[in-house]
């Protein structure tokens, strides 16, 4: 497959056929775009479909125009693998901000991306669409198979309810948490989740709440008071690059043949 082919996800829910080869699949709108406007590609273009289900293909480009495209499968050359399960949640903070943590959540492995609304939370309302375009483009950049779901915002205590049987950390700006890189090391690569709060911080009682949930810990980042988003790619890079492979897929299999 050429070096720079356009690597493309390809949602399994909606696709018009089966992953096999010889078959020809239908592209969206938008990729059409970007392939015939943006990356100027033209029918015979080498192109990789991908997505979690079914691993990463070659293909042809055989159709492109303003409404729509076509590929035809080649071969199948990077088999599906096993990803940690590491969730985000995020109370959600400015457009710019958000989107950034968005983009580099999917490239440090995040599998789901949660919004938390918090006593402190200001932004009331998230273009979702527009993070899941995020998301979507991060991981056809980065290589990885899969692309992380992405949650509407709902009440803090909501969203944790919901994670009850995944060990959360969350960053202490009072000093009390462990060091991160302890917890982190504790988790191994194991499922996780990180909890990162709002740009005026957890006030006192939401502190307390969490504390006492016995599935969460509070950590430590450093002496600095972060950014939402700083801390969102700080917490993301400990507990990765901590885990025993480095953060990286369990399994990263090439097809063959």
């Amino acid at each position: 497959m050429a070096a720079d082919a356009p690597r493309l996800y390809l949602d399994p829910d909606r696709l018009t056929g089966p992953m096999t080869p010889g078959a020809e699949l239908l592209l969206d709108e938008d990729q059409a775009h970007y392939l015939r406007a943006v990356m100027r590609r033209e029918t015979g273009a080498a192109l990789a479909l991908f997505n979690g289900r079914d691993g990463e293909w070659a293909a042809e480009l055989v159709a492109v125009g303003k409404r729509g495209a076509a590929a035809r499968l080649v071969a199948q050359h990077r088999l599906p693998g096993s990803e940690r399960r590491l969730e985000l949640v995020m109370a959600p903070v400015k457009r710019g901000p958000v989107e950034f943590a968005v983009e580099k959540a999917t490239e440090l492995g995040v599998t789901a991306i949660r919004f938390a609304v918090t006593r402190r939370t200001v932004v009331d309302r998230l273009r979702m669409d527009r993070l899941a375009a995020i998301a979507r483009e991060a991981a056809e950049q980065c290589e990885r198979l899969t692309v992380p779901a992405i949650h509407a915002p709902e009440p803090l205590d909501t969203v944790l309810d919901r994670l009850d049987d995944l060990p959360v950390v969350f960053g202490d700006e009072t000093g009390a948490g462990r060091p991160a890189a302890a917890v982190a090391a504790m988790l191994g690569d194991g499922p996780a989740g990180l909890l990162t709060g709002p740009e005026g911080g957890f006030d006192p009682a939401e502190l307390d709440r969490l504390r006492a949930r016995p599935h969460l810990t509070a950590i430590g980042l450093g002496p600095r008071v972060l950014r939402a988003e700083t801390a969102v790619i700080a917490g993301l890079a400990i507990l990765q690059a901590l885990a025993p492979d480095g953060g990286g897929a369990r399994h990263r299999p090439t097809a063959t043949g």
